[in-house]
């Protein structure tokens, strides 16, 4: 069931009527626009809504703003719900509507249910959002939860908007992240079978690695066990003994290379690899996250799609060759310098299976490409962006979302965050501990460009000063005054509710809140925004709790308690409704 229109679809539907009748006599060189500008106003002085249509039209219609604002104004129908119009200013049309189309969005609320709010903006539009997205190296941590309740938020935000939404992880199980991660896994095993091996000071040190090298210790025995002495025999120097980190990890990587055999340490990193998969799918799902599919980076290379989008860009002549390396033309698209695709060793960059990436999510009919990445990937996005422009032809197809680092703080103690240290709050720990409502919420509240401190106690806390608790209480609050009617042996009918009752500065305030809504979720899902909805919903839970302090609801009078009752009502399924699309619960009880 699609909302009914807001009020600011409304009015643009009314503008252009006045319009349409205004050009037929005083305007008539005057062109109606398809979608008329309309906005709510920050101070109720103005109205309601304002519209800054006269002031759009004057120039190509060579009319002054309030000339054309007072033929649009004197177009106006009679209405029942608009208390007036006037002309502000150079020529800013504003509205004024009556209590009446306040009070019209309870029962617009109470018949929507569940689906209020949802609209049909992006009916037609196919949107992949690809998030988290993390390196499988080890559990997913606090920064990746960030990005894992952002990008839910979007996809669902966008799902509510009519988008047909496709939700994609792609998994990064190539390059040396991954030979690192299988060497590091050896190694251990390598301890658990009796070998007197140090650990390199470079590899994965979590509590992970020595778990998978424990278990594959025991269902494969010595398959892949070499003496220290032969795994040691010429290899530099570790940082710890004065020598390179990186160039011991490389040496290290081609001695396992040697002695397992190429297949034996593909076998070693799809041991790891799956149980890092399979630990981030769990922890995932409950953190209320699913995704439509999993995409292995190692898969377009064995597929030939790298190949294949290179030479896609090589046919529309955005490549050269220079120095024995492969480059893409980049900077003609906005990048500041060009990027190389293959090194002159004949190995492709991680850019390249990027490229081949975005188009193979192109091919797949994607109308709209949404990237959630770390904000540490930021200097990235114009050469995305360019490779994305450089195969459509359109530079508005890709949209990056960064999502900035959130810092963890028990009291005023800083938590650290190392993956490969192995020093880290595991998302599963945080979710544990504060409970995954808050912690979805947390995540959420603040801009994704902004960076988070994520305050524990405060998110533990069960007090007005927790964002969440607050809201959710507000919707409790609700269910209790329900089971108090059911106490009481009342009756709450929505029908004999009189509405034109609720006269009240709160009552007020509420239904002008409650009104916002799909103006709200239209708006955080085209802005990939879920903290505008946070806060809207922070604003209602005060205004109703303001009402609830201030106003008894089960009052003698039953017409006047059945209109309360239909406002506190409408209330808790807004509120419901956009905790969902936060991913978080609505408690009835707390």
């Amino acid at each position: 069931m699609r909302t009914p229109p807001g009020w600011p679809d409304t009015l643009k539907t009314l503008i252009q009527q006045m319009l349409a009748e205004a050009t037929a006599s005083a305007l008539p060189d005057v062109t109606t626009p398809d979608a008329p500008h309309v906005e709510r106003t920050r101070d109720p002085a103005h109205g309601d809504f304002a519209s800054n249509i006269a002031m759009t039209l004057a120039k190509p219609a060579r009319r002054a703003p309030r000339q054309i604002a007072e033929a649009i104004v004197a177009a106006l129908p009679a209405s029942e719900r608009i208390a007036g119009v006037e002309i502000a200013g150079p020529g800013f049309i504003n509205f004024r509507l009556a209590p009446a189309a306040f009070r019209q969005v309870v029962p617009d609320i109470l018949a929507a249910g569940a689906d209020y709010g949802r609209s049909d903006i992006g009916t037609g539009t196919r949107v992949m959002v690809e998030f988290v997205s993390a390196n499988p190296t080890g559990p997913l941590h606090v920064g990746h939860g960030r990005g894992a309740a952002y990008g839910d938020c979007v996809a669902r935000l966008l799902t509510a908007a009519g988008f047909d939404v496709h939700r994609e992880y792609y998994v990064n199980d190539a390059g040396r992240q991954m030979d690192i991660l299988a060497m590091s896994l050896w190694c251990r095993y390598l301890q658990c079978r009796g070998e007197e091996m140090p650990f390199p000071a470079g590899a994965y040190q979590g509590d992970y690695v020595q778990a998978a090298a424990d278990k594959l210790a025991v269902e494969q025995g010595d398959a892949f066990r070499h003496p220290a002495a032969e795994v040691l025999a010429g290899l530099p120097a570790d940082v710890d003994a004065g020598g390179d980190r990186d160039a011991y990890l490389d040496a290290i990587i081609v001695r396992a290379r040697e002695l397992v055999g190429e297949d034996g340490f593909r076998q070693l990193l799809a041991v790891i690899l799956d149980e890092q998969l399979a630990d981030i799918a769990d922890d995932l799902a409950a953190f209320g996250v699913a995704f439509d599919r999993w995409f292995s980076e190692r898969s377009l290379v064995d597929d030939g799609a790298v190949a294949a989008a290179l030479e896609r860009l090589r046919e529309a002549g955005h490549t050269y060759d220079e120095e024995g390396a492969t480059w893409f033309a980049s900077s003609r698209f906005g990048d500041e310098k060009d990027r190389v695709l293959v090194r002159a060793n004949g190995t492709h960059t991680y850019f390249a299976a990027d490229i081949a990436y975005h188009l193979n999510k192109l091919d797949r009919g994607f109308d709209r490409l949404v990237d959630i990445w770390g904000a540490d990937h930021h200097g990235y996005v114009p050469r995305v962006q360019a490779a994305v422009q450089a195969l459509t032809g359109e530079a508005d197809r890709l949209a990056v979302q960064l999502v900035q680092f959130a810092i963890l703080y028990r009291g005023a103690e800083k938590l650290p965050m190392s993956t490969r240290a192995g020093q880290y709050v595991t998302l599963r720990e945080l979710r544990d501990e504060v409970g995954m409502d808050a912690t979805r919420f947390f995540y959420v509240m603040r801009s994704n460009e902004q960076h988070l401190d994520f305050d524990l106690e405060l998110a533990k806390s069960q007090s007005n000063d927790n964002p969440v608790y607050y809201i959710q209480y507000a919707h409790a609050r609700v269910c209790s005054v329900g089971r108090q009617l059911d106490e009481r042996g009342l009756q709450f009918s929505a029908e004999a509710a009189d509405l034109a009752r609720l006269e009240e500065e709160h009552e007020q305030r509420l239904l002008t809140e409650l009104s916002r809504y799909p103006e709200v979720v239209e708006a955080a899902a085209l802005g990939y925004a879920p903290h505008t909805l946070a806060h809207y919903l922070r604003e209602v839970a005060d205004a109703f709790h303001s009402y609830y302090n201030a106003h008894p609801f089960l009052v003698e009078d039953a017409a006047l308690r059945n209109a309360r009752l239909a406002l506190i009502q409408a209330t808790r399924q807004v509120l419901a409704n956009g905790l969902t699309l936060l991913g978080v619960t609505s408690p009835e009880v707390m």
